[in-house]
């Protein structure tokens, strides 16, 4: 990733012969109600946490319901329209709690259950969109998640751009956001691993694909008063056969502090690269990651309780660690397999191995926020040495058809240890999950 930013007339010069569309996207609009879309999602999700070495376990059975309305715009130059979701969750058994699934009252007493709801209003000239309100968006340096009972969203501004054919550019503003176990799209934006808050975050940039196998990504951002941050991503597909192919991605972040360094002082460079080759219903990938940073690598978290987002665009960002630590390495293989091939459709199985080793946390200064702090002794609680591992397996089955066609289980074990040096505790933690999409519209 070069330190710079693109602007969109440059992106536009770097495009080349590129054609603009004959026809946009505002020109073939049906209308505000013919293009629109109404969806349900029910999703149960049982959670436990197994915290060993005197970690905190934690377990949450609960249930969702996920209302997503999206209209299509309405015709003209300037097409109008809105989004708007409506969340539902419920505790199941209030014996359990602390895997992060269920949101707690001012009181410390689990909720048996809570709403959230929300919208954005949007226009559309050309290929162009704005949308401002409470939405998911998915950058790479601001990314909002939805892998628990319910989804984060962010509030702010959101701007996407197709006009020129295989670029797209796009641009936010956010000043709040919503945990999955937030009850209000107005609560904090926060640096993840640091705890700190921050008042706004801004971002731009885009994607340029050249042909069908090769695509360019470059963003920068800035977390207020926290970090700006740089990425990049190279991503290469190379067809062998028509049963073969070799993939490739390779992706880079460049963090450093910004304006009044409220984390403290931030220098890092993390990129990862993976590499996967498929066979028919096989898939078989390595991956390699590092940090050269004196902190570890950081991202955007939502909501008051801090919970991490999904801007973090690596290949060793998995099921429990992130395999970001200071100066940290770590390597990856994995294994993928498709059962369509054997006669059972909708079922896929994934496993994989992960180890990290170096990570240095005695370099940082002692007033930066991801100081690890002091022992009674006053020793430094984390080493020069720290190493991990991660096993994670999963197992998922999709109904091809009928009445419940899309009705999905999914289950996902993962163990992790690490040693005294690193920051981690042993956890071994057990996910259920089954969701049931319904399209109304």
């Amino acid at each position: 990733m070069k330190v710079m930013k693109w602007s969109v007339m440059a992106l536009a010069v770097a495009a080349g012969t590129t054609q603009l569309a004959m026809a946009s996207a505002q020109s073939e609009s049906n209308g505000f109600v013919e293009d629109s879309s109404l969806d349900i999602i029910n999703r149960n999700y049982y959670f436990n946490h197994d915290g060993k070495n005197g970690g905190g376990d934690g377990r949450d059975w609960t249930h969702a319901m996920l209302v997503n309305y999206e209209s299509g715009f309405t015709q003209g130059t300037v097409g109008f329209g809105i989004d708007a979701f409506a969340v539902v969750g419920l505790t199941l058994d209030s014996r359990f709690g602390g895997a992060g699934n269920a949101p707690y009252d001012n009181n410390g007493e689990k909720k048996d259950d809570w709403q959230r709801a929300g919208g954005a209003v949007k226009f559309r000239v050309s290929d162009t969109t704005l949308k401002y309100g409470t939405f998911q968006p998915t950058a790479p340096v601001f990314a909002v998640g939805g892998s628990r009972i319910t989804p984060q969203m962010a509030t702010g501004f959101g701007l996407v751009s197709e006009e020129i054919e295989d670029l797209m550019l796009e641009a936010g503003h956010f000043t709040s956001a919503s945990g999955p176990r937030s009850v209000s799209n107005n609560e904090s934006l926060t640096a993840a691993y640091a705890g700190i808050e921050a008042n706004s975050a801004d971002f731009v940039g885009g994607t340029y694909g050249l042909g069908e196998n090769l695509s360019l990504s470059l963003y920068g951002s800035e977390f207020e008063d926290v970090w700006r941050q740089y990425y990049g991503n190279v991503n290469y597909t190379l067809p062998i056969n028509d049963d073969q192919a070799l993939a490739f991605d390779f992706n880079i972040y460049r963090t450093l502090d910004e304006g009044s360094a409220d984390a403290g002082s931030i220098n890092t460079t993390i990129f990862s690269l993976a590499t996967a080759y498929s066979i028919g219903a096989h898939t078989f990938t390595v991956a390699y990651q590092q940090n050269s940073g004196d902190t570890p690598f950081d991202y955007v978290g939502v909501g008051n309780e801090g919970s991490t987002g999904d801007s973090i665009f690596l290949a060793n960002s998995v099921h429990v660690s992130d395999f970001n630590g200071p100066k940290e390495k770590s390597a990856q293989v994995r294994y993928d397999i498709d059962m369509t091939t054997f006669g059972l459709p909708g079922v896929s199985f994934m496993a994989r191995y992960l180890t990290g080793w170096n990570a240095d946390y005695t370099r940082m200064s002692s007033s930066s926020a991801y100081f690890p702090g002091l022992d009674d002794d006053g020793n430094l609680t984390l080493g020069d040495n720290g190493k991990h591992q991660e096993f994670d397996f999963e197992a998922r089955y999709v109904v091809q058809n009928g009445p419940a066609k899309d009705l999905s289980f999914r289950l996902r074990q993962a163990f992790h240890n690490g040693n005294d040096d690193y920051a981690d505790t042993d956890t071994k933690q057990t996910r259920l999950m089954i969701e049931y999409p319904l399209s109304i519209l």
